[in-house]
């Protein structure tokens, strides 16, 4: 065992633990110098860097870790994530279907999935994804609201009636902004009397 490596790799174990962020971002830096093959010091450092919302050093690390772990299914999903959020929507997309491609069960990378094809105008394959984002986890208001906003710039006026439906049964507030964001008045009878 290289005691150096895992010196630095626990002192930024338990920096970020404290939340001492930067401290700990300088200590698995130099855990991973010592140890090019550490995955997990990888990991923290990709996740730090996309928690200070450096999207552009998060991807790298993101990247030093798959090609570590090429199988895991959760960062291909923080890759996508972190690329989204950097506007690289086709890039994103890439990662999210790696992502699905391992964890088919992964609602997040659906959900991921959506919205880079929305992001590209690609509102049908959009509302593809999105779906799936809905049918594995049922009780998700926001992936219902997308769903129903991808149909809507698909043109499937009768879609986004069915989403409101399902959506207004535990969310009626967020149904309401979605009949309002889609411009479909003729869906406000849908929506009960709310208190606020």
């Amino acid at each position: 065992m290289d005691y150096d490596h895992f010196r630095y790799y626990a002192r930024g174990w338990l920096l970020h633990f404290f939340g001492r962020t930067e401290g700990a971002y300088a200590a698995f830096v130099e855990a991973y110098r010592r140890n090019p093959r550490d995955v997990q010091a990888a990991r923290h450092l990709a996740s730090i860097a996309a928690q200070k919302q450096r999207w552009a050093v998060a991807e790298d690390w993101f990247e030093k870790v798959l090609a570590l772990a090429p199988e895991d299914a959760s960062s291909w999903f923080n890759l996508g994530y972190v690329r989204e959020r950097a506007g690289k929507a086709t890039e994103a997309l890439e990662a999210f279907c790696a992502a699905v491609r391992l964890a088919p069960n992964l609602d997040r990378a659906w959900y991921g999935m959506g919205l880079a094809h929305a992001r590209l105008g690609q509102h049908d394959e959009a509302a593809s994804a999105f779906a799936e984002a809905v049918r594995l986890q049922p009780m998700n208001g926001e992936a219902y609201y997308q769903w129903g906003m991808a149909l809507h710039h698909a043109r499937r006026p009768d879609e986004v009636r069915e989403v409101v439906e399902k959506l207004v049964a535990f969310e009626p507030k967020r149904a309401k902004r979605l009949v309002q964001d889609t411009g479909r008045a003729d869906l406000m009878p849908l929506i009960p009397e709310l208190p606020f």
